[in-house]
């Protein structure tokens, strides 16, 4: 145990007295190690620090938690600090608290590194390339591609294919409609942190649903959404049918298949098509090399 000792002068040898400072009680007395513990597992005396405990008073920099429809808190004063124009933060009148979704008394925080510094340290424009198009059009091809061209050109990017996201992020979703549009709601949301970290998030899913694909342009600035459609007729798909899909769904094994029994959307107003025909389709190479250009004039590669 430790003992409290009259006040004596620092020598720094063994068995002197360790004080324990505090601006804020210059007048409490220094703690005291007792003679005859130095060795046998026990510290030295003199190379002990001790760190005076004290009580903290936690203040909830969000203000109190209140129930759903309450006026929102000001956020309370720490430990003997004064409001700063109603709160404990200087500059901040009242820290608001919000519902989202299922989601309540909820604050965003700002932090000092944004998007234009990091996009800076990495000298690329973060964006979202969204690759739309029937199953086996060739969406995940094209995105390894341009992701591996742009790799090859010192640029950071990330592929966010349908597949391996079901693997992981959204394996709890069928392909119900209402799951299917959740599903593009988070890969959109995905996205979005991608972008807003200053990388090239590449996208590829079949996406069938326009107003799907477009709450995803949504979520980012228009510019920074990219919508690529693989056009390609579903006899040139249905003739690759990489994964044997087609064969199931005609042979009536999988419901609600996009393309068979489920419809496909095509966009609108996206800025790249990629044409494909019977008996001509374009490399990978040059489906990358048109995504590519487009980045390109559209300032999203710094040079």
């Amino acid at each position: 145990m430790l003992e409290r000792a009259p006040p004596r002068p620092s020598s720094g040898a063994a068995g002197d007295a360790v004080r324990c400072r505090h601006d804020d009680a210059p007048s409490r007395r220094p703690w005291a190690v007792p003679a005859g513990r130095a060795r046998g597992g026990q510290r030295r005396a003199g190379a002990v620090k001790l760190v005076a405990a004290r009580t903290a008073v936690v203040a909830a920099a969000a203000g109190e938690r209140r129930s759903a429809g309450a006026e929102p808190v000001a956020a309370a004063p720490a430990d003997g600090a004064k409001l700063a124009n109603g709160s404990a933060v200087a500059g901040i009148s009242k820290l608001v608290t919000s519902n989202v979704g299922k989601s309540t008394n909820i604050l965003w925080h700002d932090c000092p590194i944004g998007q234009t510094e990091r996009q800076k340290l990495i000298n690329q424009k973060g964006c979202v390339v969204w690759i739309t198009g029937l199953s086996g059009s060739g969406k995940s091809t094209l995105a390894c591609a341009l992701s591996r061209e742009l790799h090859s050109r010192g640029h950071l990017t990330y592929v966010l294919d349908g597949d391996n996201l079901r693997h992981g992020l959204n394996r709890d979703l069928s392909f119900k409609a209402e799951d299917r549009a959740e599903n593009i709601r988070r890969v959109g949301e995905v996205a979005k942190l991608f972008a807003d970290a200053g990388l090239i998030c590449i996208a590829s899913l079949i996406s069938p649903y326009r107003s799907d694909r477009s709450a995803c342009r949504n979520l980012l600035p228009k510019s920074s959404f990219i919508e690529v459609f693989l056009n390609a007729p579903i006899e040139v798909c249905e003739g690759r049918d990489p994964k044997g899909l087609y064969k199931l769904a005609r042979a009536g094994k999988i419901k609600g298949f996009t393309g068979v029994d489920d419809p496909y959307e095509p966009p609108s107003d996206c800025e790249i098509v990629i044409q494909c025909k019977i008996g001509d389709c374009p490399s990978p190479q040059s489906m990358a090399d048109q995504v590519v250009s487009y980045l390109e004039a559209n300032g999203f590669l710094h040079d």
